[in-house]
């Protein structure tokens, strides 16, 4: 059985909320990657699209959008997700997962965005 937190915030009014998803709508989640959107009707957000922008295994490990697939890796990395240098141009080797979804993944993080709405072509 895999289960989700998912935290989506909504930069309308800064604040976040954290839904459980488990069964069914979790397994919806499973393969997706840091980018991917899916419809916010399903956790209760209807008429809104939910973008997927990033999250952390049961161990605290980041997931990292410039990195494929869902396992953990030890990547030298000079800033971003997972590494904050304490002075320039200094790096470090850290452990970091890939950008999809797994069943390892325990907290997925994501931004509320306004539906496109179709326009007809006439």
């Amino acid at each position: 059985m895999v289960e989700y937190k998912l935290v989506i915030s909504d930069p309308s009014d800064g604040k976040s909320k954290t839904v459980t998803v488990a069964d069914a709508q979790a397994q919806q989640l499973v393969g997706l990657k840091i980018g991917d959107s899916i419809n916010g009707e399903a956790f209760g957000f209807p008429g809104r699209e939910i973008i997927i922008t990033g999250g952390s295994d049961k161990s605290g490990i980041p997931l990292r959008s410039d990195l494929p697939g869902g396992s953990k890796r030890n990547v030298l990395l000079s800033g971003g997700v997972g590494y904050k240098p304490d002075e320039d141009g200094s790096r470090k080797r850290k452990l970091v997962r890939g950008s999809m979804i797994t069943e390892d993944v325990v907290q997925i993080n994501a931004v509320l965005k306004q539906a496109e709405e179709k326009v007809k072509a006439s």
